[in-house]
């Protein structure tokens, strides 16, 4: 047992610490969403996550993502992996250097219980839902991210029983609107937080 599983044992009960690494979670996307949801759903107790990206950490990256300078160049799942497994040595999870289309997403994410869609391009957003929130127990997506202020207009939409969208559906990022980590913080937040009432049977 490691020191954040003795942590964890002082705000969960055994059994709720059962239920929580028992889901099997996918996340698609290591940027500003994926890292900072996967670390916030470590920090949680989730053990078995499948992680897919194919970029590298950029210097642009490091005001919101979960990546520290000395990463940078490095492929993004490669990094995640270092950084997750310094809060639970003992995770067991898949992290997949690999770009996600309609073709090798179900293979990828094969058996997770949860789909967590952190994409920031509504191309593969929308592929990755037609693949999906049909597909799962809990699909969980985000749109409407950018900027800064007004992070009260970031809120879950319960779409359908399966599929629950975080974010305004408004500020996409862009150069008006760029994505800085309050905003984007609070959507993968949220995201991991959809994930935890799912295993605890709260949703």
């Amino acid at each position: 047992m490691n020191c954040l599983h003795r942590g964890l044992e002082r705000y969960f009960s055994a059994e709720q610490l059962a239920r929580i690494a028992a889901v099997r979670v996918g996340i698609a996307g290591a940027g500003g969403l994926g890292s900072n949801c996967a670390q916030m759903l470590v920090r949680s107790g989730f053990t078995q996550l499948t992680i897919a990206d194919f970029d590298v950490v950029e210097a642009a990256n490091l005001n919101r993502q979960f990546f520290f300078p000395d990463q940078l160049g490095r492929p993004k799942v490669e990094a995640l992996r270092e950084n997750l497994l310094r809060l639970n040595p003992d995770l067991r999870a898949n992290f997949v250097n690999r770009r996600i289309d309609a073709d090798n997403a179900p293979e990828t994410f094969a058996g997770c219980d949860v789909i967590v869609e952190a994409f920031d391009r509504a191309e593969y957003k929308k592929m990755l839902a037609e693949v999906f929130y049909n597909a799962v127990p809990l699909y969980i997506s985000a749109s409407g991210l950018g900027g800064w202020g007004n992070s009260d207009s970031i809120t879950v939409r319960r779409v359908n029983s399966r599929f629950y969208l975080v974010g305004d559906s408004v500020t996409e990022a862009n150069e008006a609107a760029p994505p800085c980590a309050p905003r984007v913080h609070i959507a993968a937040a949220k995201q991991a937080d959809l994930v935890l009432a799912y295993a605890l049977g709260d949703i």
